[in-house]
């Protein structure tokens, strides 16, 4: 049997700080066809990032913030902060909105309905503080409210099955989650900020590369024409691609529907 279609869209950081930006994605979001050329159902799930209001907030409260190579430390006090933020604030706003644009959407993170459990990060040198690595998605909850016809909205949060909540980098959830849904539905990614996809120049929006596979990403990479944010975000979807994802895609998130469509953005390829 042919698998339903299935969009998981994912919402930049920087879209969440631009109240404009944002409502043009969700107004889109919303507006995505019900049902594809051929008469098959189409899904969705929207997965969002933290953007900036939770440095600002924890700035304005005295907690220091510290990033490592654009990942943010976690002490307990900064727990606090990104789970008001977005797990609250920003979520349960993104599904007013949705509502008020005739779209069903439920707000969840990791640990509502032990959605997505991930153990504390370890590494060597740095203490992240709580945050968290994906171990398992609980595809069955995201099959019955897809199936429901309701929205999930997914907030950058998860939990160890300890009683701790974990902060957790939104890409990597986009990833996982679409790759442990792959086996069910066909999953186009869409990953979507501020740009107009991979750029050779990223100062230059008319340098945006169509297509690239993981031979030409890891030359850009050594050559520097591809650095910073931009670096681990093609590596979450690469592995997306490589895990079953059957389409990712990167692009600028007001040209959502031009990119579902591959006729904008930068499309990740097989080698």
């Amino acid at each position: 049997m042919k698998k339903h279609p299935l969009y998981i869209i994912k919402a930049g950081g920087h879209l969440i700080d631009d109240e404009q930006q944002l409502q043009l994605l969700l107004d889109n979001f919303a507006k995505l066809p019900c049902h594809n050329a051929e008469g098959q159902p189409v899904r969705k799930i929207l997965i969002h990032g933290g953007g900036k209001l939770a440095t600002r907030l924890a700035e304005q409260l005295g907690i220091k913030q510290e990033l490592v190579e654009g990942r943010r430390i976690t002490d307990a006090e900064t727990l606090k902060i990104v789970t008001m933020v977005y797990a609250g604030y920003i979520n349960k706003n993104i599904v007013a909105t949705l509502q008020a644009l005739h779209c069903n959407a439920i707000g969840l993170c990791g640990a509502d309905g032990n959605l997505i459990q991930a153990h504390k990060r370890i590494h060597p040198k740095i203490d992240y503080g709580w945050v968290g690595d994906v171990d398992k998605v609980n595809t069955q909850l995201l099959e019955t409210l897809l199936e429901s016809t309701v929205t999930p909205v997914i907030a950058p949060m998860t939990h160890d099955q300890e009683g701790h909540l974990l902060n957790t980098n939104a890409d990597t959830i986009a990833q996982t989650i679409a790759v442990s849904l792959s086996a069910r539905y066909e999953v186009k990614l869409v990953y979507t900020f501020e740009k107009e996809g991979v750029l050779l120049d990223f100062n230059n929006e008319a340098s945006v590369i169509a297509s690239i596979n993981s031979e030409q990403f890891n030359t850009l990479k050594a050559e520097q024409k591809i650095v910073a944010g931009m670096i681990p975000k093609l590596e979450n979807a690469f592995t997306a691609l490589e895990q079953g994802v059957n389409t990712v895609i990167i692009g600028k998130a007001e040209k959502l529907a031009k990119l579902l469509e591959g006729q904008a953005g930068t499309t990740l390829t097989h080698a």
